[in-house]
């Protein structure tokens, strides 16, 4: 066994003997963090323009620094950076690669007060800021796409569902707006949740604070944080952060699952009320007839893969001490993997077949319209439900529908019914009475659109 320290780990002066090869394996996290190579740069910069503030580095070696590490951001941008065999994680291999570029004695003085603890929080933060940044413009394309297909297509009627039994007529484009909206609020939250990702650790040292009085104002100011972590116990600990965005990315696929799920009930021979895009879809090795609804079946599979992440690293959190654990290194891959997912989630495509849509209303889902006809006449509804009850069962009997009952027929049901009763009959008509805010109608339509797009602005 060596009795040399190993220098080349941030950690190696207190040991002598060389890490199991088994364990640097274990411990290596360069694999999934190099993907924060642009985060670990930039705070990088920051703090050595703080230390320089603070008299640690001369102006020529701030500048000589930050060259360095501009230098090494270029390695990894253009796939020439060479990973060494103890770079354990990428804050080992950008200051191993700066040190390299510009000579230890100056890179060496870039970790003073510094530890990976508040750096690694820093990083993380920062990187998944600017992923909330690109998901946001996802998911605002996305309600984008469906407020304006509701608009060009509100023309359409189909029966609406509850139980998965027909219920009551409704437009295509209030069933759209119906999903738009969820994803509206999701939007909400995100856009919420922002301040509280934006809150800087950096300065908060291994969990002590950082010795040398740094300003952590400035830092975050250079940084773009909207505040800064007022413990540093807490700073360096805490995860709360990607627990909120794992909960949000959950949420947000679960809404992603349930309008895939009706499209695929929708895209199906049965209803037949929507084709799917070629463009994603499959086919079957073995049946040619098959047109499959893969990309909306993996976006319902995603869901419980996301949410998976989001209640396993719960379950890493709730045990851990304060401060730092290494446990927290486990935060890194479900935080990337949700991103990856719910970034690629956020594209639909489908078209629509009016006239399939159109066909599958009957008249007994004017039901609800015949008890309403007399609730106008002055008849209690618990009494006019009973009797549109005993019409359905009537046309039922007579294996026709109710429609095809005569004026005659509907007097027989209860005295108040007149020649007027036949207007009921009517989907187009009985949309449009659904006039308060949140229905179907033409004139509330317009009023969720434009809540919906003044909600992008």
């Amino acid at each position: 066994m060596s009795d040399q320290p190993t220098k080349q780990k941030l950690w190696g002066g207190r040991f002598t003997g060389k890490t199991d090869p088994l364990m640097h394996e274990f411990n290596q996290s360069l694999k999934y963090d190099q993907r924060m190579h642009g985060a670990d740069i930039r705070g990088s910069i920051a703090y050595a323009k703080a230390l320089t503030r603070v008299g640690i580095l001369t102006k020529d070696e701030e500048s000589k620094m930050i060259e360095g590490l501009k230098a090494v951001e270029r390695e990894w941008e253009t796939g020439q950076f060479q990973v060494e065999p103890d770079d354990e994680d990428i804050h080992t291999a950008n200051e191993r690669r700066l040190s390299q570029l510009i000579g230890s004695e100056i890179g060496g003085k870039l970790h003073t007060g510094r530890s990976r603890n508040d750096q690694v929080a820093t990083d993380m933060r920062l990187w998944l800021l600017d992923e909330v940044e690109d998901i946001q413009e996802s998911l605002k394309a996305l309600i984008r796409v469906i407020v304006e297909r509701a608009d060009k297509e509100r023309d359409v009627l189909l029966p609406g569902y509850t139980h998965l039994q027909r219920g009551q007529p409704i437009r295509w484009s209030h069933f759209l707006l119906s999903h738009a909206l969820s994803f509206r609020y999701d939007l909400e939250r995100l856009q919420q949740l922002i301040p509280r990702i934006s809150v800087l650790p950096l300065g908060s040292g291994a969990l002590a604070g950082n010795p040398f009085a740094v300003d952590r104002e400035f830092l975050a100011k250079e940084l773009g944080f909207q505040s800064l972590a007022e413990n540093s116990m807490w700073g360096v600990g805490d995860r709360d952060f990607i627990v909120e965005f794992l909960m949000w990315a959950s949420l947000t696929m679960t809404h992603m699952s349930r309008i895939s799920e009706d499209l695929i009930v929708y895209s199906t021979a049965e209803f037949g009320f929507v084709t799917l895009s070629d463009a994603y879809s499959t086919g079957s090795s073995i049946m040619p007839q098959k047109k499959n609804p893969d990309s909306l079946e993996l976006l319902r599979g995603k869901t419980g893969r996301i949410f998976g992440h989001m209640a396993g690293f719960m379950m890493t959190l709730k045990g851990l001490p304060s401060t730092y654990n290494k446990d927290l290194q486990e935060d890194k891959e479900p935080l990337f993997d949700a991103v990856d997912n719910i970034s690629a989630s956020l594209k639909i495509a489908e078209g629509v077949h009016d006239d399939k849509m159109y066909r599958a209303l009957t008249m007994d889902v004017l039901a609800t319209d015949l008890a309403d006809y007399l609730v106008r006449k002055g008849v209690p509804f618990r009494e006019t439900h009973h009797v549109s009850g005993r019409a359905v069962a009537l046309a039922e009997a007579r294996k026709c529908q109710l429609n095809d009952l005569s004026v005659e027929d509907y007097k027989t049901l209860h005295e108040k019914f007149e020649d007027d009763v036949t207007r009921v009959f009517d989907f187009e008509a009985s949309v449009e009475r659904r006039m308060a805010i949140g229905g179907p109608s033409r004139k509330t339509l317009d009023r969720q659109i434009s809540v919906l797009r003044a909600a992008l602005e």
